[in-house]
């Protein structure tokens, strides 16, 4: 059985940093892209960021591009965001998701994780 499982989240003041990571399991994943997505309340869940398992090619929503980075960790079997220059309106769960598509669709996302909270205070 597939599991991701995603920790990292937090309350952090606008600029700082966080990292999230997403613990894959259950599977061989070297077909995969793995993304973040993110809901805040009462928003559509959105696309944030995605990289092959391999780590060759990674994609960014432009509201995220040149603050966030999508990376794997080969030893601990998992994949990061690192947050940076945050603002509150990234505030939202983020969500660690599994497919072979190769999407931003979430609908194409097969496996989820639970999802972390961040907050972001002003």
């Amino acid at each position: 059985q597939v599991q991701l499982v995603e920790s990292g989240g937090g309350l952090v003041q606008a600029g700082g940093s966080l990292r999230l990571s997403c613990a894959a399991s259950g599977r061989t994943f070297s077909t995969y892209t793995m993304a973040w997505f993110r809901q805040a309340p009462a928003k559509e869940r959105e696309f944030v960021a995605a990289i092959t398992w391999s780590g060759g090619r990674t994609d960014y929503a432009d509201s995220v591009k040149g603050r966030f980075w999508i990376f794997r960790d080969y030893a601990k079997n998992t994949v990061n965001l690192q947050m940076n220059s945050l603002k509150p309106e990234d505030t939202a769960v983020y969500s660690c998701a599994a497919t072979r598509a190769g999407s931003r669709d979430p609908g194409n996302y097969e496996h989820w994780g639970q999802g972390t909270q961040v907050t972001v205070s002003s």
